[in-house]
């Protein structure tokens, strides 16, 4: 196997924003390496949300959060390792998450769409989803078309 890595570059007027595209046959520590250095590149605009471990303060990465959720009254940021509180509302820790990466699957909770093993589409209409950390949740009814409309690539 090349170690190499292939890189094409199309100057295109249709896109303002670069868009990146990797083909590989599988999912490797390569390709998520590439996908760091790139998301490294572009977090200026993104930046890493303060979360409160006891009495520390931990700055967590956009890419390492798999979901943020409401628990007690209080908004927990998960990753894979852990989970952390902030002090800031549901609402303001989505102002500052890029909106291509985390969606809002609830009133009370958003996920990375990166951190998505599968969805699942039951009968009765609801979406179950689960989480790379193995974490199950479910799409609240109000937001079912969005999220179809989203997974469809729809605008």
């Amino acid at each position: 196997m090349n170690k190499m890595v292939d890189v094409d570059v199309i100057l295109d007027e249709r896109y303002a924003d670069p868009k990146v595209t990797i083909q590989t046959r599988e999912r490797t520590a390569q390709v998520e390496n590439i996908i760091s250095a790139i998301e490294n590149a572009s977090e200026n605009e993104f930046p890493l949300l303060p979360g409160y471990d006891n009495d520390k303060v931990v700055l967590i990465s956009q890419r390492d959060i798999i979901r943020v959720y409401t628990e007690n009254r209080r908004i927990i940021i998960q990753t894979a390792d852990r989970s952390y509180y902030t002090n800031k509302t549901l609402s303001a820790v989505e102002d500052m998450l890029n909106p291509q990466r985390f969606f809002r699957i609830s009133q009370s909770e958003l996920i990375n769409l990166y951190k998505v093993k599968s969805f699942e589409f039951t009968i009765t209409g609801t979406i179950g989803v689960e989480l790379e950390n193995n974490a199950k949740t479910w799409v609240a009814r109000s937001r079912v078309k969005a999220i179809k409309t989203m997974i469809k690539g729809e605008k």
